[in-house]
């Protein structure tokens, strides 16, 4: 539990800098993980702690979040995979490692074993890596705002204080019913800056240019997911961003891309949202598919 609590933490070196790390646990099995759009390593807290002893996580700072803000740009879906590939050699040394992505880190997972699946033996999606239905001609950044403008807006926001920055996530009603340590943890680690002009280390700009490129990826996404050389597995929450149905991946999409990915499998965890599902009452489920066999 120790190295729980205190994970070690490290560097990964990557196209155009390195890519914070944080190690949990000491077994000689490793899980690379990627969180989500707005998230940091530390989204896999509750992951860890209940992994076998046998097992090692590494969870990266995406570029553009957390200890990875300074690594600099261009962003999108592509660079993510190549930062992924690249911890994935780093840690792996030639030898496959389990790759698991949450929410856009799923995304990234998808493209990373598509691009490269020598380098891993197995993925796990966590309420993520499907393609996402955009309307012909659709505005990307008008999409974008409709679903991720609050969490936009909040990175442009100052805070006079930490307490501060936890309870306006408290009133988040996918998080405030379902607040734990682990949660108060990551969002604490999420600040930066002087008392009274707090802000997220998660950069603006990073985020929307990952969700534009998100959404305008549809076609190569599932592309890749049907070229996927490596076993996959989808775990996906019934509930969505804001704690209501439907999820972000609803049933209808889940089914259809089982149809149409044969080597995709797909689980759904009850009473679980998008956040919960990793950080909440799903973390044992995670757990237990990333390190057991399918």
């Amino acid at each position: 539990m120790a190295l729980v609590e205190q994970p070690e933490e490290s560097s990964i070196p990557v196209g155009g800098g390195r890519l914070h790390a944080l190690r949990f646990g000491a077994g000689p099995r490793i899980a690379l993980a990627a969180h989500g759009i707005t998230g940091s390593a530390l989204a896999f807290l509750a992951v860890a702690r209940l992994l076998p002893d046998d097992w090692t996580l590494v969870a990266v700072d995406l570029r553009g979040r957390g200890g990875s803000a300074g690594t600099p740009g261009p962003y999108g879906l592509a660079r993510h995979a190549e930062d992924l590939c690249a911890a994935a050699r780093h840690l792996g040394g030639g030898a496959p490692v389990t790759l698991t992505g949450h929410s856009m880190g799923a995304y990234a997972a998808v493209r990373a074993a598509a691009a490269q699946p020598e380098l891993f033996d197995r993925v796990l999606l966590v309420d993520g890596g499907l393609p996402l239905p955009v309307p012909a001609g659709a505005d990307l950044d008008a999409l974008l705002d409709a679903s991720l403008g609050p969490a936009i807006a909040r990175l442009g926001m100052t805070y006079e204080s930490p307490q501060a920055y936890v309870e306006f996530f408290r009133a988040h009603p996918a998080l405030g019913p379902h607040w734990n340590e682990d949660v108060e943890r990551y969002v604490r680690a999420d600040l930066t800056g002087p008392e009274g002009r707090l802000r997220s280390r998660v950069r603006p700009e990073a985020v929307r240019a990952d969700g534009r490129d998100l959404l305008a990826s549809a076609a190569s996404l599932g592309e890749d997911l049907q070229r996927l050389a490596v076993d996959a597995l989808l775990t996906y929450a019934p509930l969505g961003m804001f704690g209501q149905a439907p999820g972000m991946l609803p049933e209808q999409l889940v089914a259809a891309w089982r149809d149409k990915a044969p080597g995709l499998r797909t689980e759904l965890v009850p009473d679980t949202n998008h956040y919960t599902i990793l950080m909440g009452a799903g973390a044992g489920v995670v757990a237990r598919r990333l390190t057991e066999g399918w």
